[in-house]
């Protein structure tokens, strides 16, 4: 297109537009008008997006054989034989090294928390539909997929199910601004809420301005009511940082989330939450402190000095 002054007038109403449907859709929630466009949107684009990824990665399909893990009475017996039945299936490449490091991750974490997940893939980054942090899966709702289901990684919370195709779903990850989630303090009840800042740290507001709180300190999912969007115990990050407590009605810190939003491929979305809520248990262990060496300084005494007597005597 030249460059004209009809062009650039075209190319500042359709950024207007985009806005305006992006405001549309944020505060449409649930029942946005253009929620039905998306939909369409994941529907015709999911499957190429979906067939790209298969063509160019040919373990792509080994993940299936955990998306029915939610289904079996013996979550934990069933995670187990279906991971050391994909080890056999990957090989032994870099690429499948590292997928196997991560199935096993997110089994563990899937296992500890008796999460029922759906295996999926990352088949593509953002999304046509706006400019939020986002991510597409490969399972949608021939899968069992819905919208608003938490969606987690062998590190713990990842995001939520926004929209939902036959074959793919869209992901609001938990760095997006749009994005917001209940916390919990591990061994404590002090409660706050966690929304995204893009590539910096989730920024939580604690309910309670006078709580103790200090940098290291861990956070795991609330949970929701029914367990939508978001199922209890996910972790969600360290804290990095606490602002001065000014007396306020709360607190705010800033925490480095145990997710690498810029590095995801395998992905569960929890489709079947825990009977119990598993609290903390589901947490890394904490890393050990790294010992300090110790100096210990020893003083060796010198040879006395002679008295005056004996000074006279030899002189």
């Amino acid at each position: 297109m030249r460059d004209t002054r009809e062009s650039r007038l075209l190319l500042v109403l359709l950024i207007a537009v985009a806005f305006a449907l992006i405001t549309v859709d944020i505060r449409g929630g649930e029942d946005s008008p253009v929620d039905g466009a998306r939909q369409g949107a994941a529907t015709v684009f999911g499957p190429i997006e979906s067939g790209v990824s298969a063509a160019v990665d040919p373990v792509g399909n080994a993940v299936s054989a955990i998306r029915d893990s939610g289904d079996r009475p013996d979550r934990l017996a069933a995670l187990e034989e279906e991971n050391a039945a994909l080890k056999a299936r990957l090989g032994s490449d870099d690429r499948s090294r590292s997928r196997l490091k991560q199935l096993d991750k997110m089994l563990k974490i899937a296992g500890q928390g008796q999460y029922g997940i759906k295996g999926a893939q990352v088949i593509a980054i953002g999304a046509a539909q706006g400019f939020s942090w986002t991510i597409t899966v490969d399972v949608g709702a021939n899968d069992g997929i819905k919208r608003d289901m938490t969606v987690l990684n062998g590190d713990g919370l990842v995001g939520r199910v926004t929209t939902v195709g036959p074959d793919t779903a869209t992901v609001l990850l938990a760095s997006d601004p749009d994005f917001t989630v209940g916390t919990r303090m591990e061994s404590g009840d002090e409660l706050g809420f966690a929304s995204g800042q893009g590539d910096r740290p989730l920024r939580v507001e604690l309910l309670n301005g006078k709580a103790e709180v200090k940098k290291g300190d861990r956070l795991v999912t609330f949970g929701s009511q029914a367990d939508r969007p978001f199922v209890p115990g996910v972790p969600v990050g360290v804290v990095s940082r606490v602002d001065p407590s000014g007396g306020g009605l709360t607190r705010t810190l800033y925490v480095t989330p145990y997710a690498a939003f810029t590095k995801l491929d395998i992905v569960g979305v929890v489709v079947e939450a825990p009977k119990k809520n598993p609290r903390d248990t589901v947490l890394p262990p904490k890393p050990k402190p790294t010992p300090r060496p110790t100096v210990t300084v020893t003083v060796t005494p010198s040879a006395e000095a002679p008295v005056d007597g004996q000074n006279q005597q030899e002189q």
